[in-house]
């Protein structure tokens, strides 16, 4: 199972590929990079002249693959999948077209949630806290779900195609482990010199929610001037700009603020330096991205697994195209995993913020036609 998100053609053949878990050692965004450009890609710096026939790499990065810089923060909790890689690069060759075999069938049995709702706001009241302190202005609180899972990996990928407005989807497979992302957000893009983040952050059922919330629109300006903050590093002085701000679009199956920030890269800059400036993204860590991650390995009862990280396309001439991947399954060794969560702000009310992770979920789940095993 081999269709990665932005992909410019469906038929893929594998030609080499690199995992990474967490306990592994090193910088997986450093190793990823470096498998990059030891099969060729023009990657260090980007923009060069690539060395390889291949057509392209899915990149794939969970949110425990942190970079060296936030490496050295506590521990999170450990991931609930881990046969699943934390980090995965898959060389791909063009493949004669070919009619794929279909998906068959699959069953999903009754959901099991990690921590009770009761414990889901004590976390986001714990956020609050820490806001009341000082210590940081903002974290995006995570939790996790998982059902027994029986049939084919393949199906939920074809039952996620009828969530709307999910440009990132797509799904990447190994031995005995399979990820499906059904994800409204983009991480990073580049083009040549030219960078771009999109962050998302607020969430409503009706765009008036979202246009008349003060709690919504001060939540995703925290995030963009984070985003700024992190191309920044990267960028020619003075390139950074944000061309749309607080945008409200329907995105898999509800409605969310989204805005595009730009910048120009550097010369001699490379892929590893874009990522590690830029990863994990701002609107699934928190403002400051160290305090926030710092808190959230403290709060979250299990790790996150493939979520709230970044799956897409590299080119060989290192261009790049990641989702974020929220709203994101795993399926290994008969379970199904999902993972949803929200920004917590002083503003927040714990309930709601449970609440909302539970409305992100739910046209999943709905899309999965739940049936118990």
């Amino acid at each position: 199972m081999l269709t990665p998100p932005r992909a410019p053609s469906p038929a893929l053949a594998e030609v080499a590929r690199w995992e990474w878990r967490a306990g592994d050692g090193g910088d997986p965004v450093a190793l990823a990079a470096a498998f990059l450009a030891r099969h060729g890609f023009a990657v260090e710096p980007l923009g060069g002249a690539p060395r390889t026939e291949a057509a392209g790499a899915v990149l794939l990065l969970g949110g425990a693959a942190l970079p060296a810089d936030l490496a050295t923060l506590p521990p999170a909790a450990p991931s609930p999948c881990p046969a699943v890689p934390d980090a995965a690069v898959v060389v791909v060759a063009n493949a004669p077209e070919a009619a794929p075999p279909g998906p068959g069938a699959c069953e999903v049995g009754p959901w099991r949630t990690s921590w009770t709702p009761a414990e889901h706001a004590a976390a986001a009241e714990r956020v609050r806290q820490a806001i009341a302190r000082g210590d940081l202005y903002q974290a995006n609180v995570v939790g996790h779900r998982s059902a027994p899972f029986a049939g084919d990996p393949a199906a939920v990928s074809r039952l996620l195609a009828a969530v709307p407005g999910t440009p990132y989807a797509g799904a990447l497979a190994g031995d005995g482990w399979s990820v499906h992302s059904a994800s409204p957000e983009s991480f990073l893009q580049v083009s040549g010199p030219a960078a771009r983040v999109r962050p998302i952050k607020g969430t409503a059922a009706d765009p008036a929610t979202l246009q008349g919330s003060g709690k919504d629109r001060a939540e995703h300006v925290m995030i963009v001037d984070l985003e700024r903050n992190d191309l920044g590093r990267v960028a020619v002085p003075g390139t950074v700009t944000v061309p749309r701000l607080y945008d409200v679009l329907p995105r898999a199956g509800v409605w969310h603020a989204e805005s595009t920030v730009e910048a120009r890269l550097r010369p001699g800059t490379s892929l590893y330096d874009v990522l590690a400036a830029t990863f994990p993204g701002g609107s699934v860590t928190g403002a400051p991205k160290r305090a926030a991650l710092g808190l959230l390995h403290e709060l979250e009862p299990v790790g996150r697994g493939p979520s709230m990280g970044a799956f897409g396309w590299v080119t060989p001439a290192g261009d790049v195209d990641l989702g974020l991947t929220i709203r994101t399954f795993a399926v290994a060794e008969g379970r199904i995993h999902l993972w949803t969560g929200g920004g917590v702000t002083w503003g927040s009310d714990p309930a709601a913020e449970v609440a909302e992770a539970e409305a992100k979920a739910a046209p999943l789940l709905r899309a999965l036609q739940v049936r118990p095993l």
